[in-house]
């Protein structure tokens, strides 16, 4: 059974950091393309940052130099660190995974992603 768990949101200050974290399982040899994305109120889903099993990575121009994002095989694990986090990234965030390899063009679209977590939320304050 396939299924991705999120983890790791809350409330935090301007200029804050938190790390979300994303259990997938099956992990390994079943998702090549793995991402975040995140989606505010009244606002269409967007990607963030996504990582190949080629090790691969794209980000959102919005979050360049402050989000990292990685990966745990060992522990069937995605993570996202978000540094020097704003209002504006306030949102709902979503894991999301394809079988096949990221696509540079589309990567940042929902509609390439087959499976999704439930989403986790990030709060920052001004």
């Amino acid at each position: 059974q396939v299924y991705l768990v999120e983890s790791g949101g809350g409330s935090v200050q301007a200029g804050g950091s938190l790390r979300l974290s994303c259990v997938g399982s099956p992990y390994t040899n079943t998702y090549n393309c793995i991402s975040w994305f995140r989606q505010a109120p009244g606002k269409e889903r967007e990607g963030v940052a996504v990582i190949d099993s080629d090790g691969i990575t794209f980000y959102a121009d919005s979050v360049k130099g402050r989000f990292t994002i990685s990966q745990d095989n060992a522990k069937n694990t995605l993570y996202l660190q978000m540094n020097s986090l704003s209002p504006d990234d306030t949102a709902m965030y979503y894991c999301a995974a394809r079988r096949g390899h990221c696509n540079s063009r589309f990567w940042h679209s929902p509609a390439e992603y087959n499976y999704w977590g439930q989403g986790t939320q990030v709060t920052v304050s001004s």
